[in-house]
């Protein structure tokens, strides 16, 4: 339009400086502007011919517009509204008016025959570019250097043209400005950088040079801009046929190869991608148009080029390069299935890049790395985890060399992507602690790559790699799978000190974890891949040994166990070739070797206290102890594998020589009083540690030679030590802070040597009897100085604390060993002192004594500690009172008017004051008061109810505020169970029915509740409960569970209990199961307590409670019966809350665990019990339950008709409540009846019974249901065997139609679906191999059905679960464990898995297909005789409409609004049919809203995804092309398709397209060509391009035949 206007304004006037001085004035529009730019163009082409009609006027004309219009325009400077005020801001334009405003200058410069005008605008602009970041002037100046740049003289203006080439790169790569807008970079990229491209030589070579000189980025949101200035000028900096030579070549560049990969693998926008694929593309064409060898060598000198051209292998290097761009422009796509079969691709590129004939790489492995690094890096966790598998089994095939790179990307990318706990999961079909496949992948790869890996290169790799371990916080599980990996490397002298302690650096850094027996699993691995891995002649036994202490004996290096057992083997194997230790000495020491010349020097540097620590008052820290004792141990251990079993002396010898200055120094504790203090602490830390590393859990102690011999030693040294501590503690040397540590220490000394003596045996004259008394009075004497009202100081208050600490010791032996009680057992001065401590009194902080670092020790260890400890010892005096004399204390206050016991007498002042002591107390010291509560609570609940209630919320409020990763969290709740739900208190609360029974109901509550996110809480609940009623159950009274039947809505609780767990925990419980499983050959197995914490084990006490109790026990009985009703009750409730539920919820499974509890409790109900509840467990069998629930419904009615006849008119019943109720319930029915010989076992007359099942089930034998005929079908055939087993002849008159329908179904001709359907129902394990009456047992219940009827496996409880779980005993007679047929051995079949349903919620969207169990071909039901196509034409033909034969199938597709659309698409264009995946979806208001009616006029059919494959090769067969909406690596172009006249369109699912196992079905994949970045269409958009094009086709088709 603008050039008829240009040539209308030139015929009207040949003046061309008027024209241009007119179109100057005005407002600056776009159109004005595009039409000056026009006019200065054709003046520009006039001048070129010769024919301008200006003359000398138009050069300065131009010169005028180009000054005095155009650049002000640029810059912002002109067109501003009158009157606006000048903001000092440049005006912003639009691009358009930039655009046409830059193109006018252009022809302005050349009509100006000037080129000093065009530095000048060059020069003006350069300014503008340099001092505006980012401002609306810099688009002007852009557009100005982009118009006058091509017009500067390359010789004169090239130092202009190279710095505005730096400018313009600094600008475009954002590397001169913080904040430089990323728009404004795509500008100067976009038109700047391309305009100096043009001008060639000095601007070009800047450019480049710019490029080529900086660093190439490494974080990914750099790479961006780089490749935005490549792409610009891709094309100048690639060489053109004939230009060899002339400019910059990119591809000689490693600079410009290594940005392309970073685009490639690191950049973080699609677009960023595009243009690295671009380049690469681009180099690849160039190189093979040109023809001429080409090649760039890597940075880093001998490796493999990065890349390179012959022309000789013009083929291969195609094929190459065609397969890595389809693979990065397949991964561009989200979508799995379309990927995947692009990856083997993958291994062709090895094939390429490695040389066959000397082993070395043609390619840079580095392109190779940038695919896997996209796959770790996507956002699909599926591409993440096939990315990591197919590296890991890169090894597996192919024997790759060796390269740097390779490593590099090991220790970086891939264990960044192994950090990801998910993708540790298992595989789907694999059992429950099978181990995960990537951890098993990635141990078989790590051995080997470092097998493969040259000598002088394995240590630098293994340093960095277990470096890297240390680098970041990693989980629990990667972390171990890691650690495992590491462990089964080959031995290799590989590692030294510096590797050593990096291992050192991981074992620290696992110690975060929160899963304990991960934790210790992952130190056993560390430990093994240490003495595998480390070269021992580098390292010495004082650095082996500080790596030791990094390991935490509780969790793996425990005594005993095979981790210790196999490092004293390698010590002992390699014991001569550490690295010696000039410190080390061998005196005295019979053919020593070197570990225990290192271990005897280590014991003698240990007791040796040093002249300067001599004045040190502190207490020494407990890790050199731990490591003399652990190294002392293991040398012992060591000698023990050299001798014979008739040299057992020689271990007492060498344990001997080791210890001598430890017993010597031990003895001399009573006699001299001036051994230094260190030195005497030093010693009773090392006899400590001695004595508990031994018995640390791994270790038969009855067998322990070592053991013996420690405790013999020490028990020698008991009378010194005994008088040591005695003295120490009751004259007054204990006055600092620092002397509590002291305290602590010798009071744990003399706990563990009257433990000591206790084992071995208590003889009268032991000298702890001579320690206990004199102790406990110095105690109660100081206690009482202390209140006669003294001064307050630090030494007397110290003194006080430690008395009341020894005190607290004292009462505790006590209570252990009666024995050391040497008062008379009435009341004595120290009960009555205990009784009247004043409690809860704190300690009043003491005053300074003198100007010391004494009382800053207190301030700086905190007063409040103190006292805290002070209060917990008292409580603990108090709670050793209250249960020595717990039959003194009375029900009220009032009953003793003179207390002897105040504290005993006086119970309510007590508990008040146990509540006070909470309130003050931390939360880890308030086990004593709990204790005190336990036996208070109990006498005065009738009395003081409410003060009892204030106990429990108090109690409660503690424990609810601790984490349960607090060790302290379970003593806690342990004990506060204990008093809370302790069985008096149960008894009593149900009784008087007042506030503290629903109190303890709430908080019972409240512990199911917490138990959600604290797993393993009501363990301890139920546990406890379970354990003191079974106490109760042995004594034999009527009213023994009379307390537990006030709580029945416990074990109710306990029987559903379970969480749905997230995916992270369910992983977490997975790998514990794994090592669980490999039993003691983990370490951490033997020395970590198993917990039981897991939630099986709540069920699995619940339901042992409830396999003791006794039938025939009245109370047993109506616990039974009261909780069976709870539970029909409680499967009520779910059913009504939710009708439809999903396969797996949390509805299927609280159902699931109710039946199974209610089969446990079946054989206790009699005859009159189940007449009242019989009916509701029929219902139950009316409503859509999941498969495994029908199941237990089926097998507890075949029970109860077996066991009770009675009941089977109430069974036969149930056939005639009308087909609408029996539409989901019927196949139950028949599916008990298919067991009907064992129904009538117990049934005299037998006749009417199989008369009455006949007569029913041939009634529904000719069901126009399809499935229902198959269940009664099977009935019918197990019914007419047992007929003519019996021979019963009234039946002869149905012998020919049960026969022709027995031998119809026989014999159905084909290999359809319905033939397939008898077959598997027949061979499904509920009809062939199940029996009702063998396989009742435990097994059965709760694993094997469980696990054939498709339930998850977190439901799958194995019996050596129950087994294992000894808090409940079990009787030895107690038989049904296991189940004794063949039914354990059998795996989910068709059948069984079909039950669960294509996807978690299909069961709940069928509608006339709810019967879980039956399985058939929906579609075949509705015309099981008629061809679907016919069926299609002729509803097409009553409707008067022509059809085409396209069939679409949307059986994949969920949402309503997609589906809405489709249907009405299809009925538009003719489609002969809409494959639904369900009907009930046109019900949709959305569907509806879409579809406007258009499903009243479409056919429409129903397919579940499930049953596709069977549709789609019946489809198949009836001559339909299968075609597929989807990408695929050799899918067809829409627009190079040509579509058969019987056509069927597959679409895929919004998410996840078209499932693989469907592809393959397809015959031909279709995908619509893009230009855009955006790699998908919406499938009904998709789907709608496909189906007009089909109609298209078919219209030109129909166009030409009647032509």
């Amino acid at each position: 339009m603008e050039w008829v206007l240009t040539e209308a304004l030139l015929s009207q006037s040949r003046d061309p400086r008027g024209l241009l001085e007119t179109l100057c004035r005005g407002e600056a529009s776009a159109e004005r502007v595009e039409t000056l730019r026009f006019l200065l163009q054709r003046l520009e082409d006039e001048e070129a011919r010769g024919g301008g009609g200006g003359g000398g006027a138009l050069p300065e004309a131009a010169r005028e517009v180009a000054t005095g219009y155009l650049v002000p325009l640029l810059r912002g400077l002109r067109g501003r509204p009158s009157g606006a005020p000048d903001s000092g801001q440049p005006a912003t334009r639009s691009p358009r008016v930039l655009r046409a405003a830059g193109a006018a200058l252009c022809s302005c410069v050349r009509l100006a025959r000037g080129s000093q005008l065009a530095a000048a605008l060059a020069e003006e602009a350069l300014r503008d570019l340099l001092a505006v970041r980012p401002a609306p002037g810099l688009a002007g100046a852009v557009e100005v250097l982009a118009a006058v740049g091509p017009c500067l003289r390359l010789r004169e203006d090239g130092p202009l043209l190279e710095r505005v080439a730096q400018a313009a790169l600094a600008l475009a790569l954002g590397g001169d400005a913080a904040g430089t807008a990323e728009d404004a970079a795509a500008l100067v990229a976009g038109r700047l950088l391309p305009a100096l491209g043009q001008c060639g030589g000095a601007a070009l070579r800047a450019v480049w040079g710019g490029l080529v000189a900086s660093e190439t980025p490494s974080e990914p949101g750099r790479v961006g801009p780089r490749l935005l200035v490549l792409s610009a000028l891709a094309e100048k900096l690639l060489p053109e046929p004939g230009e060899r030579g002339a400019g910059p070549d990119a591809r000689r560049c490693w600079r410009f190869w290594r940005t392309v990969q970073a685009g490639l693998a690191q950049a973080e926008d699609a677009l960023a991608r595009k243009r690295a694929r671009h380049l690469l593309q681009r180099a690849v064409e160039v190189s093979a148009e040109l023809g001429a060898d080409c090649a760039c060598g890597p940075l880093e000198g001998n490796g493999p080029s990065l890349f390179w051209w012959s022309e000789k292998k013009k083929d291969e290097l195609l094929k190459f390069w065609e397969n890595y761009l389809l693979i990065m422009e397949t991964l561009e796509g989200n979508q799995i299935h379309v990927i995947k079969p692009v990856l083997p691709k993958l291994n062709n590129l090895f094939e390429y890049a490695v040389s066959e004939e000397n082993g070395c790489w043609l390619f840079h492995p580095s392109w190779h790395m940038c695919i896997y690094k996209r796959t770790f890096e996507s956002e699909n966790k599926i591409l993440n985890k096939e990315g990591v598998f197919h590296f890991l089994e890169l090894y597996e095939t192919k024997a790759l060399p060796f390269s740097p790179e390779f490593s590099e990307f090991i220790i970086g990318p891939l264990m960044d992507a192994l950090s990801e706990s998910s993708l540790y999961s298992r595989s789907p079909g694999q059992l429950i602690g099978s181990g995960s496949p990537l951890g098993l992948k990635l141990q078989k790869f790590l051995v080997s790559y470092i097998s493969l890996l040259p000598e002088e290169i394995k240590n630098s790799f293994l340093l960095s790699f277990i470096q890297k371990m240390t680098s970041r916080h990693w989980c629990a599980v990667p972390i171990l799978f890691l650690s495992k990996a590491l462990a089964h490397v080959p031995r290799c002298k590989a590692l030294d000190v510096e590797g050593l302690f990096a291992l050192r650096d991981v074992l620290q850094s696992t110690m975060i974890t929160h899963q304990i027996l991960l934790r210790g699993a992952a130190q056993c691995y560390l430990l093994q891949t240490a003495m595998n891995l480390v070269d021992v002649e580098k390292v010495s036994f004082s650095e082996v040994s500080a790596f030791l202490m990094s390991l935490r004996q509780e969790e793996s290096l425990a005594r005993g166990t095979s981790l210790w057992t196999e490092l004293c083997d390698w010590l002992h194997v390699n014991e001569s070739c550490f690295r010696g230790s000039s410190t080390c000495s061998s005196v005295g020491l019979h053919e020593t070797s070197s570990l225990n010349a290192y271990v005897k020097n280590l014991v003698q540097e240990y007791i040796k206290s040093p002249a300067w620590e001599r004045e040190n008052r502190f207490m020494p820290d407990w890790f050199e102890a731990k490591l003399v004792a652990m190294m002392v141990l293991l040398a012992v251990d060591v000698e023990g594998m050299k001798i014979q079993s008739n040299e057992k002396w020689r271990t007492q010898n060498v344990l001997r020589i080791f210890l001598d200055p430890l017993l010597d120094a031990l003895m001399k504790f009573g006699t001299n009083a001036y051994m230094p203090l260190l030195k005497t602490d030093r010693c009773l830390q090392l006899l400590l540690k001695l004595l508990h590393t031994c018995l640390l859990k791994g270790f038969s102690t009855q067998d322990d030679e070592v053991l013996t011999l420690l405790q013999n030693f020490f028990m020698s040294t008991t009378e010194s030590i005994c008088e040591f501590i005695l003295r120490r503690l009751t004259v007054d040397e204990l006055n600092s802070v620092s002397d509590l540590d002291r305290c602590h220490l010798y009071l744990m000394v003399l706990t563990e040597l009257i433990n000591l003596h206790l084992k071995i045996g208590w003889k009268r004259g032991n000298p702890i009897w001579r320690v206990i008394s004199p102790l406990k009075n110095a105690s109660i004497q100081h206690l009482q100085e202390m209140d006669s009202g003294q001064e307050p100081t630090l030494g007397r208050q110290i003194q006080r604390v430690m008395s009341m600490a020894a005190l607290a010791m004292v009462c505790k032996a006590i209570d252990q060993k009666p024995e050391l009680q040497l008062d008379s057992p009435d009341a004595g001065p120290t009960e009555r002192f205990l009784s009247s401590l004043q409690l809860n009194q704190t300690l009043q902080k003491p005053h300074m004594e003198e100007p010391s670092s004494l009382f800053e020790e207190s301030s700086s260890q905190g007063w409040g500690k103190i006292v805290a400890q002070y209060i917990h010892d008292q409580w603990v005096c108090l709670s050793f009172l209250l249960k020595k004399y717990h039959t003194l204390i009375p029900t009220s206050e009032g009953e003793i008017l003179e207390p002897i016991l105040p504290a005993v007498h006086m119970p309510m002042r007590t508990l008040q004051s146990a509540l006070e002591a909470l309130t003050i107390l931390p939360s880890d010291q308030v086990l004593p008061v709990f204790h005190c509560m336990k036996i208070l609570v109990p006498k005065l609940l009738t009395s003081c109810e409410s003060l009892c209630i204030e106990a429990f919320d108090m109690a409660w409020k503690i424990l609810s505020s601790l984490s349960n990763t607090q060790l302290i969290f379970w003593s806690n709740l342990k004990a506060f169970v204990q008093f809370v739900f302790d069985t008096k208190v149960l008894t009593i609360a149900a009784k008087i029915k007042g506030q503290a029974y629903f109190k303890i109901k709430e908080i019972m509550y409240k512990i199911i509740e917490m138990s959600a996110i604290k797993t393993g809480v009501f363990n301890t609940l139920i546990s406890y409960c379970c354990k003191s009623w079974i106490v109760c159950t042995s004594n034999v009274s009527q009213g023994s569970l009379s307390s537990a039947k006030n709580y029945s809505e416990l074990v109710l609780e306990a029987c559903i209990f379970g969480t749905v767990f997230r995916r992270d925990q369910r992983l977490i419980q997975d790998v514990q199961t794994f090592i669980e499983n490999l039993g003691r050959d983990c370490a951490a197995n033997v020395v970590i307590e198993k917990t039981k914490r897991e939630d099986h084990y709540v069920r699995i006490c619940a339901v042992k409670f409830l396999c003791l109790l006794d039938g025939s026990n009245m109370s047993h009985k109506l616990f039974m019966e009261d909780l069976a009703i709870k539970l029909l009750e409680k499967d009520e409730l779910v059913s009504k809350s939710r009708t439809r539920y999903y396969v797996n919820s949390q509805q299927h499974r609280v159902k699931n665990r109710v039946w199974q509890t209610l089969l446990v409790l079946f054989p206790r109900f009699d005859q009159n019990f189940l007449n009242r509840i019989v009916d509701k467990i029929f219902q139950a069998g009316f409503i859509n339950n999941q498969a495994s629930i029908k199941y237990f419904i089926e097998w507890i009615i075949i029970l109860i008709l077996h066991k009770f006849p009675q009941f089977l008119p109430k069974f036969w019943d149930c056939f005639s409540y009308g087909e609408e109720n029996l539409k989901t319930s019927i196949c139950t029915l028949l599916s008990v009846l298919s067991h009907l010989e064992i129904i009538t076992q117990n049934t005299p007359e037998k006749k009417p019974v199989l008369k009455q099942a006949l007569i029913t089930v041939l009634n529904w034998c000719f069901n126009h249901n399809f499935s229902i005929r198959l269940y009664a079908l099977v009935a019918l055939k197990k019914i007419w065997s047992i007929c003519k087993m019996l021979h019963v002849e009234e039946f002869d008159a149905l012998t020919s139609v049960i026969e022709s329908s027995l031998n119809q179904v026989e014999n159905m001709h084909g290999a359809g679906n319905a033939r397939k359907n008898w077959q598997r129902i027949q061979e499904h394990f509920f009809f062939a191999t199940f029996h009702p009456l063998k396989d009742y047992c435990l097994e059965t219940i709760f694993y094997i059905l469980p696990r054939l009827s498709g339930l998850i496996e977190d439901e799958w409880i194995a019996i050596d679960k129950f087994t294992q779980f000894t808090d409940i005993p079990l009787d030895a007679g107690f038989q049904w464990y296991l189940s004794p047929t063949q039914l354990c051995e059998l795996k989910p079949g068709d059948w069984s898995q079909q039950d669960i349903g294509y996807n978690s919620g299909e069961a709940d969207t069928q509608s006339e297909w709810t019967d879980v169990q039956k399985k058939i071909i929906p579609w075949k039901n509705n015309v099981p005789d008629v061809d679907l196509e016919l069926v299609f034409q002729d509803r097409a033909a009553k409707l008067g409409k022509s059809i085409s034969r396209l069939i679409v199938v949307a059986s994949l597709i969920d949402k309503p609004t997609n589906l809405g659309g489709l249907c009405r698409t299809c009925e538009v264009f003719g489609a002969s049919g809409l494959v639904l995946g369900n009907l009930q979806c046109i019900r949709d208001k959305q569907f509806q809203h879409l579809s406007v009616s258009a499903e009243q006029w479409l056919p429409l059919v129903e397919v579940k995804p499930r049953q596709l494959i069977d549709y789609l090769q019946e489809k198949k067969a009836e001559g339909y092309t299968i075609i597929g909406v989807e990408q695929t690596a050799r899918s067809s172009d829409l627009t190079q398709f040509r579509f058969p006249e019987k056509s069927l369109l597959l679409l895929g699912n919004e998410r996840e397209g078209i499932p693989a196992y469907l592809i393959q079905q397809l015959d031909v994949c279709v995908e619509i060509p893009q230009q855009g970045i955006i790699r998908s269409l919406n499938v009904h958009v998709s789907g709608a391009l496909l189906i007009w094009e089909y109609t298209r086709q078919q219209l030109l088709n129909h166009g030409d035949m009647v032509s």
